[in-house]
């Protein structure tokens, strides 16, 4: 049973009168517990593909199921829903509140979910623990380097334990070291059993992946 699926998904945006097919008939279907990597240059498609992945953007056509759910029929604040319960993010910038302690911006996501005070803070230091930061939990951003950040923002995104791990361009701020670390923790999440979904342009980051797609002038292969 395929946890992601899509199929003959295009997305169409009218640029003055012109149809320009971001992504053109793709076909997608991820297992429960996989690790794979969606590469492709700027322009390819892929930044579309993953906002249609996580449920940031809807498709002009085709077919998207999510745990076996049809998201093409949910209304928007559904989606919302759905997507805090089933994706965790981890974006290139990492997202994080400057003023904000690591332990409060992991906890941000428990917050919308309605989790209780004394859990939420249990539940986000056991985040941190796991992703190596136990003892930086009261520091801000501006006091950690930028893979220390990057470690802040899994830990934010494996708090509510999302179905999916949604990462774009993890690594394409950090130095090559703190990059291994941070595709280590990937690694390490896949092997508990988590789903990962890496989108990266670099080939040596996507081979971490068990499983790597193309993105190529809208089109997936």
């Amino acid at each position: 049973m395929s946890l992601v699926r899509l199929k003959n998904v295009s997305k169409v945006y009218d640029t003055g009168g012109v149809a320009f097919y971001a992504l053109r008939n793709v076909n997608l279907s991820i297992k429960k517990g996989e690790f794979v990597a969606i590469v492709g240059p700027s322009g390819s498609g892929k930044s579309t593909l993953m906002n249609i992945l996580g449920l940031l953007d809807t498709p002009t056509s085709g077919m998207y199921e999510l745990d076996s759910r049809e998201t093409g029929k949910m209304s928007d604040d559904h989606l919302a829903e759905y997507r805090n319960l089933k994706i965790g993010f981890v974006f290139q910038n990492f997202n994080l509140l400057s003023r904000t302690t690591a332990l409060d911006n992991v906890s941000l996501p428990l917050v919308y979910a309605g989790v209780s005070g004394g859990d939420r803070k249990a539940r986000a230091q056991a985040s941190l623990e796991e992703v190596g930061l136990g003892d930086k939990l009261n520091s801000r951003p501006n006091q950690l380097s930028g893979g220390q950040q990057q470690r802040v923002a899994i830990a934010r995104a494996i708090v509510s334990n999302p179905e999916v791990i949604l990462a774009d361009e993890p690594t394409g701020n950090l130095d090559s070291k703190s990059g291994k670390v941070v595709i280590s923790i990937f690694r390490k999440l896949h092997k508990e059993g988590k789903t990962v979904i890496l989108i990266t342009h670099d080939r040596n980051v996507a081979r971490n992946a068990k499983r790597i797609y193309t993105v190529r002038d809208g089109k997936l292969s």
